[in-house]
């Protein structure tokens, strides 16, 4: 298990994976189940990953984005899927704490209210919520990866209609991303050089 910092420091983003390494489902489903920890505005969990690990899938994907090798050779590539709408679950979602006694009635109708009146009706934000969710759980999925010892490669460059398709994403779906998850193979490159914190942050006056 790697620490939060070293994770945070040691991981980069790799082309190269050892095509010979299989993953198997539970270590798949424990990636998942890591990621799932991550968190969504109003616990709308607007996300969801579609595993693509079989010789055959990984193919077709693999032509859905552009044949970039490393869909192809990393023992699963993630397509990381942003719902749009996703605040229309809340009340499915958010039963359990009051059925749980952690909230009240009035808690969990200005919860669902206050969500309603933030996207309800707004269409671009909606769909830009679903790509904030989406990627916020793709960081948590590549720290996961690099915990367990393994190297990831997020992507951005393939056919969203065809990996739609492939992955018989629903009409209020979006691919966000892929990341490519596996064991190195030789020639990655090190870590890239970071701009000058200074250049990244800045303070409030007074």
């Amino acid at each position: 298990m790697t620490d939060v910092f070293s994770a945070i420091n040691g991981r980069t983003s790799a082309n190269n994976f050892d095509a010979t390494h299989l993953m198997s489902q539970a270590e798949i489903t424990e990636l998942a189940q890591l990621t799932n920890q991550t968190p969504t505005s109003f616990n709308q969990q607007n996300w969801r990953l579609v595993a693509v690990n079989t010789p055959a899938a990984k193919a077709r994907l693999k032509a859905a984005a552009y044949n970039q090798p490393k869909v192809g050779d990393a023992a699963v590539t993630f397509v990381v899927v942003g719902k749009i709408g996703g605040h229309k679950d809340l009340p499915t979602l958010i039963k359990p704490m009051l059925d749980g006694g952690y909230i009240d009635q009035a808690a969990f109708d200005g919860w669902i209210g206050m969500a309603n009146g933030m996207y309800d009706g707004k269409d671009q934000f909606q769909r830009d919520e679903a790509i904030r969710s989406a990627s916020m759980a793709a960081m948590t999925l590549m720290y996961a990866a690099h915990g367990k010892g393994l190297v990831s490669g997020a992507m951005i460059g393939f056919d969203p209609a065809a990996v739609s398709a492939e992955c018989k994403l629903a009409a209020d779906e979006i691919p966000v991303m892929l990341i490519a998850v596996g064991r190195p193979a030789p020639g990655n490159w090190p870590r890239k050089v970071r701009r000058a914190v200074a250049d990244v942050v800045s303070f409030s006056a007074d």
